[in-house]
């Protein structure tokens, strides 16, 4: 499915992960008649093509797929659709929109081994990069730098796609949802896993993937530790850990040994925006992604963004939902038919409450708000839009677990013409 010469499309989209495709596809069947998905990579996909774990898909197609079954699933519906895939095909630059005709217009820049280095003209552009790790670097683990060192994405890519293990005696830094699949992984394929250490008094990633992959296997899960110093030469021998506090600080006289040759780091996920950075789009200082409205619209009118390069994602379909609610508005603006409401609302974090996507609203249609509680609450809590515009209880509420408000456009333009903000937060009943 590859584009043979690709200079001026409707819609372009950066990125073939789930979000990308998904945004594609909306785009060609809200009628734009070129949509080109730009992919670095040999295949489509994104990440999800070494997820061959089971659990994607049960929001969408109402069952349970592995990563690359999703994939397939719509790759043939972007197939049908008529999108087109530039493969191979890196992006490197991006310049700043320019206005033409009253709107503006995107131009970046690509390479591919194929057709070299090309300037893409684009009405509209969808971002779709996705997010990457925190690199070892960023952890500020005291000691030597050996071999055996690996974030759980890498470690995951070596064992699921290139069939290499990476150690036989394992630690995992973090407890974030990949770090427990591949704890379970490790174990699959016959290592041992000393442990999951965590620094926050509750675990960083689903109750199921705490449940299936860590209690099934037997694999102890340490709340409240931090890996602190690396041990070995050449292969690394053992880490330090250490208890902390809520605050992370060390708790002295807590420190011990673990012997391991193996660490894989699972402690948070990045948007990867410096294409949207170069386009001089506006950056959510607590997320790490584009500032976007109800139509996934950035501050920069021509390019709309979705998925992990908007906010981390805890559920695929979430992504591919955004990805769509993106594709369909770039194709609206691309035929100059995307119309905004008329008010203008920031929304805001109330108690309990972080890294609310979208961050702005207008009015123009429904939207569906995602956002993250700073701590769990396992009671019964309720989960409200100010002023009275939504209101929902819950059970409970947990930092690794998304929640939606949904907000309907008709109780935004009905507030008084002073209500400029929009606070959302949890309350415990």
């Amino acid at each position: 499915m590859n584009a043979n010469t690709v200079k001026n499309v409707d819609v372009a989209v950066i990125g073939g992960g789930p979000a990308g495709i998904a945004a594609a596809i909306a785009a060609r069947k809200e009628g734009a008649e070129r949509v080109v998905v730009f992919e670095r990579d040999w295949e489509a996909g994104g990440i999800l093509q070494q997820c061959i774990h089971p659990g994607f898909g049960l929001h969408m197609f109402k069952e349970e797929l592995t990563g690359p079954e999703y994939v397939d699933r719509y790759l043939r519906l972007a197939e049908e659709a008529g999108v087109e895939f530039s493969l191979n095909t890196m992006v490197f630059s991006m310049d700043k929109p320019q206005s033409f005709d009253g709107r503006k217009s995107a131009s970046f820049w690509v390479m591919s081994p194929k057709r070299g280095v090309e300037n893409i003209k684009a009405k509209s552009v969808v971002l779709a990069m996705g997010c990457r790790e925190r690199p070892a670097g960023a952890h500020a683990i005291a000691g030597t730098r050996p071999a055996g060192v690996y974030t759980a994405g890498t470690a995951q890519r070596f064992v699921n796609m290139e069939g290499f293990l990476p150690g036989k005696k394992v630690v995992i830094r973090g407890t974030g949802d990949i770090g427990l699949i591949m704890a379970r992984r490790m174990v699959l394929e016959g290592a041992e896993v000393v442990g999951a250490f965590g620094a926050m008094p509750w675990p960083a990633g689903l109750r199921r993937n705490v449940a299936q992959c860590l209690d099934d296997f037997g694999i102890p899960c340490y709340l409240g530790y931090n890996v602190c110093e690396l041990h070995g030469s050449k292969r690394l021998e053992g880490v330090s850990v250490v208890q902390v506090d809520r605050n992370r600080r060390s708790i002295e006289g807590t420190m011990r040994f673990v012997e391991c040759d193996t660490l894989l780091l699972a402690v948070g996920l990045i948007p990867e925006n410096e294409l949207t950075r170069m386009a001089g789009i506006k950056i959510d200082s607590y997320t790490g992604g584009p500032v976007v409205n109800e139509f996934m619209q950035t501050s920069e009118e021509c390019f709309f963004a979705a998925g992990n390069v908007v906010v981390v994602y805890d559920v695929v379909d979430f992504v591919s939902q955004e990805g769509e609610r993106a594709g369909k508005a770039a194709a609206l603006y691309a035929a100059g038919k995307l119309e905004k409401g008329p008010r203008y609302f920031s929304v805001e974090a109330g108690p309990n409450v972080k890294g609310i996507s979208p961050c702005e609203l207008t009015g123009g249609q429904d939207a569906t708000l995602f956002l993250r509680v700073l701590e769990p609450v396992e009671q019964s809590c309720r989960l409200y839009a100010e002023p009275g515009i939504f209101s929902q209880k819950l059970r409970y509420a947990r930092p690794s677990e998304m929640n939606e408000v949904r907000v309907s456009a008709e109780k935004l333009n009905a507030l008084p013409p002073d209500v400029k903000a929009i606070k959302i937060g949890l309350e415990i009943l």
